[in-house]
C-alpha cells in the first residue's frame, strides 16, 4: 500500500505553533506489597491442591499481558507446586494470540521473560482443544488439551478492569479459564457467543461447564496498583468462583491508573502493544470501545488520538491501531496483519484492527491531530502526551493542562519543555 509522502501531505496540512509543554508527576496514594513472593506461597497454600493426587501433573496456565513480576510470581508457583511433590508444565492461556500458533504463543511468553529456563518447568503451547460440553445457550466448550491432560490446573491472571465489557467480573480468572485456556477456538466460540448473550452470562456459562468436567483448582489473582506494581496477591478456588473475583475487581478498579483529566483536544501515544493491554491501549485509559452492542465510556472524551509505535514485546501485533485517529507510516510498516487479523476475527473486534490515517511522520500525525479539533490555540489546547496507557505516573501535558495540576494535590509539575521535530521525529527540549 502507497501512502502519501511529506510533500502531498503538506501541500494540503497547514504548519501551527504548537504548545508548550510540561512534564508532571502523577502520584495518587496506592497500596504496595512488601513480599510478593511470600504472598504467592500462601496463595497456592489457599488453593485445594489435595484433589491433586501426588506426583501428578499441575498445568499453570500464564498468559500475555504485562503483569508487573510476573516472572518472580509464576517462578514462585511452579517452585511451589514442584516443593509439594507435582509435576507443574506450563499452559499459555492466551487465546488467539501470538498468532493462533505454538511458536506465536511461546514468542509472546519470551517477550515477558516467561522462557522454560526462567520457570523452571516446562512450556506446552499446544493449540489442541477438546470440547468440554455445550452450554444451555447452544454455544460449544473448547478447552485445551495440554490442560486436559493434566490432573490439576491453576491459572495465574491479573484482575482489573476489561478493555471490551464492564460487569461483576471482567479480565481475571474467570476470563481466563473461559477464553485464554479455550485457545482460539474457545476464545473465538466465547466472544461469538457475547455479541448476542453478554460477555459475562457467556463466560459464567462456559464456567459452570470448565469447573465440571476440567481438573481445575483454582487459581492466583494479582492486583496492581496505580503504578501497575503488585498490591495484592491471592489464592482462589475453583468452587469460588465467579464471586470471588467480585471484591478484587472493585479493589482493581480503586487503582486503576487513569489520566486525571476528563476531556482532551488530543492523546499523543509513543507506544500500543499486547504487552500493555488486550487492546494494545488500555481502553478505560482513552474512553473508546468500540465494540458492537456497547456504548463507550462518557469520560474521558479525546477527540483525537495518535499512535508514534508499537512496544517491542508485541512482535508487530497491533490489535488497537483502529481506536486511533492517526499514525504514521513507520508504525504501519510496523504492523504485522496475519496475528492481527487473528486476533481481530478471533474476538469479533474488526474495529481495532482496521487503518487510521496514515502520515508520513510523527510530525505530520501530531501536526493533524490538533489541526483538525475545531478551532486551535497553542495556550489553549488541552494535550497528554504519555508513553503508554500502563505508564501514567509521569507524562507530558500542554500549558493548559499544567495550569489545571495546580488544583490537583496527586499532581506535581516537574519541568517545562518545548516540543520541536528533528526529521520528523519527536524531541523535547528544556524551556
Amino acid at each position: 500500500m502507497d501512502f502519501p509522502d511529506s510533500e502531498t501531505v503538506d501541500a494540503v496540512l497547514d504548519s501551527l505553533s504548537f504548545p508548550s509543554f510540561a512534564t508532571v508527576r502523577y502520584e495518587p496514594a496506592t497500596p504496595e506489597l512488601d513480599d510478593v513472593a511470600g504472598a504467592t506461597r500462601e496463595s497456592v497454600d489457599a488453593l485445594p491442591l489435595d484433589a491433586v493426587p501426588a506426583g501428578g501433573t499441575v498445568a499453570v496456565g500464564l498468559g500475555s499481558r504485562g503483569i508487573h513480576g510476573i516472572r518472580n510470581i509464576a517462578r514462585t508457583v511452579v517452585a511451589d507446586l514442584d516443593a509439594r511433590g507435582y509435576d507443574p508444565v506450563v499452559v499459555p492461556a492466551m487465546g488467539s494470540h501470538g498468532g493462533a500458533t505454538a511458536e506465536g504463543q511461546r514468542e509472546t511468553l519470551a517477550g515477558i521473560g516467561l522462557i522454560d529456563e526462567a520457570l523452571g518447568c516446562p512450556i506446552d503451547a499446544r493449540m489442541d482443544t477438546v470440547t468440554l460440553g455445550t452450554t444451555e445457550a447452544g454455544h460449544e466448550v473448547p478447552f485445551s488439551t495440554a490442560a486436559m491432560e493434566a490432573a490439576g490446573i491453576v491459572v495465574v491472571n491479573r484482575v482489573k478492569a476489561h478493555t471490551n465489557f464492564t460487569g461483576r467480573f471482567e479480565s481475571g480468572l474467570c476470563k481466563m479459564l473461559a477464553v485464554g485456556l479455550g485457545k482460539q477456538a474457545g476464545a473465538r466460540a466465547v466472544h461469538d457467543a457475547a455479541l448476542t448473550e453478554g460477555y459475562v452470562e457467556t463466560i459464567e456459562r462456559a464456567l459452570s461447564i470448565i469447573r465440571r468436567e476440567a481438573p481445575v483448582v483454582g487459581g492466583i489473582a494479582v492486583v496492581e496498583n496505580f503504578y501497575d506494581r503488585t498490591a495484592h496477591v491471592e489464592g482462589v478456588a475453583a468452587a469460588d468462583l465467579p464471586e470471588a473475583e467480585e471484591p478484587l475487581l472493585d479493589r482493581a478498579n480503586e487503582y486503576m491508573p487513569t489520566l486525571p483529566f476528563d476531556d482532551l483536544d488530543a492523546l499523543i501515544v509513543e507506544g500500543i502493544g499486547k504487552d500493555v493491554s488486550g487492546a494494545g491501549m488500555d481502553t478505560n485509559v482513552i474512553g473508546r470501545y468500540q465494540v458492537l452492542n456497547t456504548d463507550d465510556p462518557e469520560r474521558p472524551d479525546v477527540s483525537r488520538i495518535v499512535v508514534l509505535g508499537l512496544t517491542e514485546a508485541t512482535h508487530g501485533n497491533g490489535q488497537g491501531i483502529g481506536l486511533a485517529d492517526l499514525t504514521t507510516r513507520g508504525v504501519a510498516e510496523e504492523l504485522d496483519l496475519g496475528q492481527m487479523y487473528t486476533n481481530a476475527l478471533t474476538s469479533a473486534s474488526l474495529s481495532k484492527a482496521r487503518l487510521p490515517v496514515v502520515l508520513p511522520t510523527p510530525r505530520h500525525a501530531v501536526t493533524a491531530a490538533l489541526a483538525t479539533v475545531g478551532t486551535y490555540a497553542p495556550e489553549t489546547a488541552r494535550v497528554a502526551w504519555v508513553r503508554d496507557t500502563s505508564h501514567l505516573s509521569s507524562f507530558r501535558v500542554s500549558s493548559a493542562l499544567a495550569a489545571e495540576a495546580r488544583d490537583d494535590d496527586a499532581l506535581s509539575v516537574e519541568r517545562r519543555e518545548r516540543l520541536t521535530f528533528e526529521d520528523g521525529d519527536p524531541a523535547f527540549v528544556p524551556k
